[in-house]
């Protein structure tokens, strides 16, 4: 090469000129890449070795080692590291293996107080214990080394993902049961549609989705609002303290036929509330009517003073439960989030008196215009509406 002339012969195509053009003017590639880009280009020109060095910046060594591989191997490879590995590596498996191990458990299964491992927490265990667990090496171990360990793995031991534990043996026998109830909730409204028929004409069976959405907090702002001002700020600005009043609950049962909310909101939702929403449906509905009501297996909704209340209405009310942590077969979820993303969102008030007025007149708002539910993908069972 040019180690004797000082002068280095590099012929570039034109496609490969442009290429190292373009790659030695970018400012997001490599700026090793870059050099020998520009590093080639010089040599194509027919600069000395010593010329290219003074006007780049660089050693001698660094321009002959690019050359060298250009002339060698090609212009791609005068661009690219030639990968090498000094020495082999002194962590072995059995050693990533074992980080890994400790990365399973948690630090209070090792005696520490922590729940979960952070990088640092677990790096230093790792040194802590290597040499006492037969890896040496280890003990020099940094946060970097364990994240790559981990990484390779992959293992994730800061994080947490939550999932629901299935705790209901009858689970899909009591979904069934819940989706048939729908399926025919739905049949009975599209026959009603086609005959005509009001209210009125419902039939023996009326279907009612019941639950509580608990804790409703009463918020009072310390300060006003302040509205839009056009050009100056295009939000509502709210000051960052508030005060609490206490929360509300609201008991509502979403009627499957018509759509409309009968609800109390109460202070508490314990077996008398929830009989007074009992009491509130049969003064509602028909006297024969049969009034089937969907709901979850709540404390109050099976205890012993509800069942009084309804062994005084014998065949009145007819019981359709959910299974456990099945929440989401419950229409009414499907109106509480509407309630959520309408009349609740953001909503302040002066004390809990207000806050249960605001919500009572949001419902009556909401039974001017009622929209009925439908459940679809009956065939799936599992696929939320």
């Amino acid at each position: 090469m040019g180690r004797r002339t000082g002068r280095a012969a590099l012929v570039l195509s034109e496609e490969q000129k442009g290429l190292l053009e373009k790659l030695s003017g970018s400012r997001t590639a490599p700026r090793r890449e870059v050099e020998r880009a520009r590093i080639l280009l010089c040599c194509a020109r027919g600069m000395t070795i010593s010329a290219i060095a003074r006007d780049q910046g660089l050693t001698r060594r660094t321009v002959y080692k690019c050359l060298d591989k250009a002339l060698s191997a090609g212009v791609t490879a005068g661009l690219k590291d030639r990968y090498h590995r000094p020495r082999e590596p002194e962590i072995t498996e059995e050693a990533k293996s074992w980080v890994v191990s400790l990365a399973c458990t948690k630090p209070k299964d090792q005696g520490l107080a922590a729940e979960l491992w952070t990088l640092s927490a677990l790096a230093a265990f790792v040194r802590d214990r290597a040499a006492r667990a037969g890896f040496p090496r280890l003990g020099r171990a940094t946060k970097t080394t364990v994240w790559r360990i981990l990484e390779a793995a992959p293992i994730k031991p800061h994080r947490i993902r939550y999932y629901l534990e299935k705790k209901d043996p009858d689970f899909d026998q009591k979904m069934a049961e819940v989706l048939m109830v729908y399926q025919e909730v739905n049949l009975q409204n599209d026959q009603d549609q086609r005959s005509a028929a009001g209210p009125e004409g419902l039939g023996r069976v009326i279907t009612v989705s019941v639950d509580e959405k608990p804790g409703i907090q009463a918020i009072q702002n310390t300060a006003p609002d302040r509205p839009p001002v056009p050009l100056r700020h295009a939000t509502v600005g709210r000051d960052y303290e508030y005060v609490r009043h206490g929360t509300l609950s609201i008991l509502a049962a979403l009627d499957l036929h018509t759509g409309e909310v009968i609800a109390h909101v109460e202070d508490r939702h314990r077996s008398r509330e929830f009989v007074a929403l009992l009491q509130h449906l049969d003064a509602h509905y028909p006297p024969e009517a049969v009034i089937r009501v969907v709901l979850d297996n709540h404390s109050a909704h099976i205890s012993r003073e509800t069942f009084a209340y309804l062994a005084t209405r014998p065949g009145r009310f007819e019981y359709v439960h959910t299974p456990k942590h099945g929440s989401w077969l419950n229409l009414v979820e499907t109106a509480f989030s509407k309630m959520a993303r309408t009349f609740l969102r953001h909503i302040r008030v002066s004390s809990k008196a207000e806050l249960k007025e605001r919500i009572l007149k949001g419902i009556a708002e909401w039974n001017e215009q009622p929209a009925v539910f439908r459940w679809s993908h009956f065939d799936l069972g599992l696929t939320k509406p």
